[in-house]
């Protein structure tokens, strides 16, 4: 069913266009709002765009890693084709005059810490990440509780798969899955696109039917400031110092009184993406009572690269054989264009006797193509007898 080929990394650069450079038709991209022609995909993964901003001097199209001159053309529009893109998932800027903007013609997606456009680029023989006719749907539900912790309101997505509003005496497993820093607990279900993921694997028999709860990482304790993001800056994703106590406080007690689960460790899981597979680690690891699988896809375990590994999160490495009895999955995955620190500590992993999962994403860096492969990979080695 799937077909995952490599595709080389585009890197910052700058191109200026001709007339004859966005010549060809397109289609327009999935992403687009509705009617909108503008962004088109060509053949080769290039794109068009066009931008009306009649009084403008100069606007440029920031993505994939490049930048892009659009030329102007009539009636106040603005026009560019970009070099071929890689396929999956992209967030993109528009700049107008120097001022970085949305594109109107896009989606919104709550990215870059900020709402941004964004697109997709088609896959060539990939559909593990599609809806698919026949395929049973299970379903996204927004869930809003309250956080005696932060002392707010907090709002979690959470994916019952096929057959839980009918199959009323049948109890599941549970995974928390972790967005990454600069978007929101609604990024694995637009961007990630994890219920068609899921729905798939599980039609297939690759993986058992599961509980999804993806929950915002932005966690300060009741009474204490958020933390102050500079305009066009990122807030340090560090200072959000309250969401394990949140976690296993408010959401796991929630989610196991509202939901049929089956609460325990052995059927309880949690991983993340980027700052997310570092609060997973920050979660998990001090509470092994609680959860024996984890997952980190392009995450750092240690947070201080001096340290032994005997030495981080109390010493839970210390103890190999401890280790490895108590945790049924330890997995570690990347793009292969993010750099080699993962499959070193992977290794590091190793020759300490810590028993862990490394997995590649050959051609892509860190976006979301990676994260949904890290899923794909992943889920299926949950919750196995």
């Amino acid at each position: 069913m799937v077909n995952i080929k490599y595709t080389p990394i585009l890197f910052f650069s700058l191109f200026v266009f001709t007339a004859t450079t966005f010549a060809q038709p397109g289609t327009p991209a999935s992403t687009n709002v509705r009617g909108a022609e503008y962004p088109r995909i060509h053949s080769d993964r290039s794109v068009t765009f066009r931008i009306e901003a009649p009084g403008a001097e100069g606007v440029q199209i920031h993505i994939g890693g490049g930048s892009y001159e659009l030329e102007r053309a009539e009636d106040g529009y603005w026009m560019g084709r970009t070099d071929p893109q890689v396929p999956g998932f992209h967030y993109y800027s528009v700049v107008i005059d120097g001022i970085s903007l949305a594109d109107p013609n896009s989606q919104a997606f709550f990215g870059m810490s900020r709402k941004a456009s964004a697109i997709e680029i088609p896959e060539e023989d990939v559909d593990y990440y599609e809806p698919q006719r026949g395929v049973p749907q299970g379903a996204l539900r927004s869930k809003w509780f309250f956080s005696d912790v932060t002392g707010t309101w907090r709002r979690a997505y959470v994916y019952t798969p096929p057959g839980y509003e009918t199959e009323m005496s049948k109890r599941y497993p549970v995974l928390y899955l972790q967005h990454g820093g600069g978007e929101d607990e609604r990024g694995w279900a637009r961007q990630g696109r994890v219920n068609f993921i899921m729905d798939n694997l599980i039609a297939e028999g690759n993986a058992e039917p599961m509980i999804i709860v993806m929950n915002s990482g932005y966690a300060v304790y009741e009474g204490d400031p958020e933390p102050v993001q500079e305009l066009g800056e990122r807030s340090s994703v560090d200072a959000f110092v309250a969401f394990p106590d949140m976690m296993l406080k408010d959401v796991i007690p929630m989610i196991d009184s509202e939901y049929r689960t089956i609460a325990n460790r052995e059927h309880r899981a949690m991983a993340g993406l980027s700052w997310g597979a570092r609060q997973t680690f920050q979660t998990v690891l001090p509470n092994l009572d609680k959860f024996s699988y984890i997952g980190a896809f392009s995450g750092a375990l240690r947070l201080d690269p001096d340290a032994g590994l005997d030495e981080i999160y109390g010493g839970v490495f210390s103890d190999a054989s401890s280790f490895n009895e108590q945790v049924n999955l330890l997995w570690l995955g990347i793009g292969s264009e993010e750099g080699p620190g993962t499959k070193n500590l992977h290794d590091d992993l190793m020759e300490a006797g810590i028993e862990s999962t490394y997995y590649l994403s050959e051609g892509t860096a860190h976006e979301w193509l990676t994260w949904r492969r890290c899923l794909y990979h992943f889920a299926p080695l949950l919750f196995q007898e």
